[in-house]
C-alpha cells in the first residue's frame, strides 16, 4: 500500500544528466519479482562527494566508500547498490564481498576499482550473496541508459512504498537530479538512508564536498522517523562537469545559485523519506524558536520529533500538548517553564507556562485532523531557532517491523 503522503503525481520526470547512465535489474538478492540492483556509470572527470553514517557498526560498503572519497577524478566512476541485504555486521565476509563486487564493476565498466562506490541496504547480519550480484554486472553494463534513473530509484527500495526523486535547475542551466530510499531506521547522524544526487556542474571535489556537508545538516540531518540510525546510511553527490555553464567557484553568484538548487533537491528528498515513514499518515514539522543556542533548538526539536508519545498522539489526532511540554523538559535543552509557548499550526495552545486563555480543545482537535501538522515551540530564552521533520507512529509501523524478516 502506497503511503497516503506520497506525491500525488507519482515519480517526477527527471532530466537526463550529461555524463551519467543507469541500469537496474533483478538479481534475487532477497526479493523475488522486482529490481534489486542498480548501476550508475559516471564519465571521466566526475567529482564525487559523500556523507556517511557515523554509526559505530558501519557496514563494509560504507567503510569502503569513505576510504575512496577524494580519489583521482581524471577517470570515470561507478556506483552499484543492492537492496534486500545490508552487508552489515558480516565481518571479513562483508569486506570480501565488497571487494568482489567493486572489482567486477571495475572490469565491466572500465573504471578504476578505487572509483567504484557501493552500498547495500536491507537485513543486517546476513552474509551478502554477492555471487548473485556479480553474475548480473555484465548485463547491467550492457543495458546502461541515460534515461533509466527511475529504474535505479525502484531498485534501491526496501520497505519503501514509493520511489523518491527530485530535480532542479540553476539560472545558468546546470541540472541536478536525485533519488533516495528510506522508510524506517531513520534518525540521521550524517545524512541518512541511501541518497544519490547527480549534476552536470563543473565544480572541484573539495567545494562539492563542502556544499554537501553544509547542506546535510539542514536537510537529511533534520529528519527522523523512529530515532534509529542505520548502519548503512550513505549520501553521494556526483558532478560530471558536462554542463556548458561556467565552473562554479566558491563565493560566486553561480555558487550561491547552485547551493540554493541543491538545497531544494536535498530538502525535497528528505521530506519524501519522512512522508514514506513506515505506517505514516501525517507529516509533522517541528519548529523551535527562542532557544539559547542553535544546538539547544535542534536538541529540543528532535526530542519532540522522536517522542513515541508525541507521535502516537499525532496519529490519534489528539492535541495532547502536555506531551510537547514533556519532550521539551526531557530534551536537555535550556528551558524555562514559565516562558514556554506552544502552537499547533496557527492555534495558540499554551503560553507563559500555562494553557492559553484563547485555546479550545475543539480548535486543537480540528487542526490535528490534517495531513500536514506544524508544532511550534518558543522557548522564550534567546534568538536561536531550528526546524526538524518527522511523521506519526501508527499500528502499521509495528506490523511492518514485526514481520520484517518473516
Amino acid at each position: 500500500m502506497i503511503s497516503p503522503l506520497a506525491p500525488k503525481n507519482g515519480f517526477p520526470s527527471l532530466p537526463e544528466i550529461k555524463g551519467v547512465r543507469f541500469a537496474a535489474l533483478e538479481a534475487g538478492v532477497r526479493y523475488q519479482g522486482r529490481k534489486d540492483v542498480m548501476l550508475a556509470e559516471l564519465c571521466a572527470g566526475t567529482a564525487v562527494a559523500g556523507v556517511f553514517t557515523r554509526s559505530a557498526t558501519r557496514a563494509a560498503p560504507v567503510l569502503d566508500c569513505q576510504e575512496k572519497l577524494g580519489a583521482d577524478s581524471s577517470g570515470g566512476a561507478a556506483i552499484l547498490v543492492n537492496s534486500g541485504n545490508a552487508n552489515a555486521f558480516t565481518g571479513a565476509h562483508g569486506v570480501a564481498s565488497v571487494k568482489r563486487v567493486t572489482q567486477a564493476v571495475s572490469d565491466a565498466v572500465g573504471v578504476a576499482e578505487n572509483r567504484v562506490f557501493t552500498a547495500s541496504t536491507g537485513v543486517i547480519g546476513e552474509v551478502l550473496p554477492d555471487d548473485r550480484i556479480t553474475a548480473k554486472i555484465g548485463d547491467l553494463a550492457t543495458s546502461l541508459d541515460a534515461g533509466a534513473i527511475k529504474d535505479a530509484a525502484d531498485a534501491i527500495m526496501t520497505t519503501d512504498t514509493f520511489p523518491k526523486g527530485c530535480a532542479a535547475q540553476t539560472p545558468s542551466g546546470i541540472q541536478i537530479a536525485g533519488i533516495a530510499k528510506g522508510s524506517g531506521m531513520i534518525a540521521p547522524d550524517m545524512a541518512t538512508m541511501l541518497v544519490y544526487i547527480f549534476t552536470d556542474a563543473k565544480i572541484s571535489q573539495p567545494l562539492l564536498q563542502q556544499l554537501l556537508s553544509d547542506l546535510t545538516d539542514r536537510t537529511f540531518n533534520a529528519i527522523t522517523v523512529d530515532s534509529d540510525t542505520s548502519t548503512s546510511d550513505s549520501l553521494i553527490l556526483a558532478a560530471t562537469g558536462q554542463s556548458n555553464a561556467p565552473e562554479i567557484l566558491e563565493g560566486s553568484s553561480d555558487c550561491d545559485a547552485f547551493r540554493t538548487a541543491l538545497h531544494a533537491v536535498m530538502l525535497d528528498l528528505s521530506h519524501q523519506v519522512v512522508k514514506d515513514g513506515e505506517g505514516a499518515t501525517k507529516f509533522v514539522e517541528v519548529r523551535v524558536s527562542g532557544a539559547d543556542t542553535t544546538a539547544d533548538a535542534r536538541r529540543c526539536g528532535m526530542a519532540i520529533a522522536n517522542s513515541p508519545l508525541v507521535k502516537t498522539a499525532v496519529a490519534g489526532e489528539d492535541p495532547n500538548w502536555g506531551r510537547i511540554v514533556m519532550a521539551v523538559g526531557k530534551s536537555g535543552a535550556k528551558a524555562d517553564r514559565d516562558l514556554l509557548s506552544i502552537r499547533f499550526g496557527d492555534v495558540l495552545v499554551a503560553e507563559k507556562g500555562w494553557v492559553a486563555e484563547s485555546y479550545s480543545e475543539d480548535a486543537g482537535a480540528n487542526y490535528m485532523k490534517g495531513e500536514n501538522i506544524v508544532i511550534s515551540v518558543d522557548l522564550g530564552l534567546g534568538s536561536a531557532s531550528d526546524t526538524v521533520w518527522t511523521c506519526d507512529f501508527t499500528k502499521r509501523y509495528i506490523e511492518i517491523n514485526a514481520d520484517y524478516r518473516s
